[in-house]
């Protein structure tokens, strides 16, 4: 029985943690559900298990074996040295300790994740969705042929930013359809109906941020051995899901069949029809990376090439959650064995 601290409990990501935590073999544990004073008292529930959200105390990580971050990046950062002082496993999805000294980044799924925790590490950040599903095309890539160049372009929806986005994206379609004035609170940018490399000089949603940090937990995942893959993030007028269009150039010509293959699998969804492309909606709800295999145009041997675009989909917060559940089954091998602490 292990004894297991969400905070950030009320968040799109931690709503969607509870439902990974309950499908998992830590469905047992014993769940705290912990968030800031605007979500106290709510009634909650991870599994068979109904319960309250409660604020954070001087003793509220006490006996605790894991604790998630999932909330605002503050939180995290003014709590998490209380929890390892505790005695908890610290896993923090917010963005805020990645570039902690000694933090580990990891992604069980990704074979080459060479980073491997030990009872001195700080705290595990299980790697961003983005990176996660990039890292995946890219390691089943190489192992058909070595990658000479990637390159890919992210449109990222309203709920990588939390809820407040996915409101504010709401209210501004509802606003512009009845010609009134958009709130702006969040992105400081009309995103209704609108693709942008760039938010507003006063948004609280940071799109840069986000893109930084994709590219330090791919850089943590890959290790620098596979080439530098070029990122680009978009904010897209939709409210869930990642999509992604991928250019890549391969060493040395491949059979289409072989690079097929090499997408299909765990993890890995290969749309091979044309009526069910990839899209943010199809990958709602899905476990896998949804991905769909062009070859560039014009070769002169249809059947192998070097080049090709690939169109990726992915649902952000479960794949996340996904993420962070695999993280603590393997972490759970530095907890003492017996009953809870």
């Amino acid at each position: 029985m292990y004894k297991i601290a969400i905070a950030g409990a009320s968040t799109l990501l931690g709503k969607e943690l509870k439902e990974a935590l309950s499908d998992s073999p830590l469905s047992a544990a014993d769940f705290v559900l912990l968030d800031e004073e605007s979500a106290l008292g709510q009634l909650d529930q991870v599994g068979d298990e109904v319960t309250f959200v409660q604020a954070i105390g001087a003793d509220t990580f006490d006996h605790m074996d894991f604790t998630f971050f999932c909330g605002a990046e503050a939180l995290t950062r003014k709590h998490w040295r209380q929890a390892l002082r505790a005695g908890s496993t610290v896993l923090d999805l917010s963005g805020g300790l990645d570039q902690e000294t000694g933090v580990l980044v990891r992604a069980p799924w990704i074979g080459s994740d060479a980073a491997s925790a030990d009872l001195f590490t700080p705290a595990v950040v299980p790697a961003h969705s983005a990176a996660l599903a990039l890292a995946l095309v890219m390691e089943r890539l190489q192992q058909a042929a070595p990658v000479r160049l990637a390159a890919a372009t992210l449109l990222l929806p309203a709920s990588e930013f939390g809820r407040g986005a996915m409101d504010e994206l709401h209210q501004q379609t509802v606003s512009l359809l009845s010609f009134q004035g958009m709130p702006r609170a969040i992105y400081d940018a009309q995103v209704a109906y609108n693709v942008l490399s760039g938010l507003g000089e006063s948004a609280t949603a940071n799109l840069g941020a986000v893109e930084a940090r994709i590219r330090r937990h791919l850089a943590a995942l890959t290790g620098n051995r596979w080439p530098t893959l070029l990122l680009q993030a978009i904010h897209a007028p939709v409210f869930h899901g990642h999509t992604f269009s991928i250019a890549v150039e391969l060493e040395r010509p491949v059979e289409v069949s072989a690079l097929e293959d090499a997408l299909s699998g765990d993890h890995l969804d290969l749309v091979l029809e044309d009526t069910d492309s990839p899209s943010n909606l199809a990958a709602t709800g899905q476990n896998d990376v949804l991905v769909r295999l062009r070859p560039e145009p014009g070769a002169r041997n249809p059947t192998e090439t070097s080049r090709l675009w690939l169109w990726v989909a992915s649902d952000n917060l479960r794949l996340y959650a996904q993420n962070a559940v695999e993280c603590a089954m393997d972490l759970r091998r530095l907890r003492p064995q017996g009953p809870v602490q």
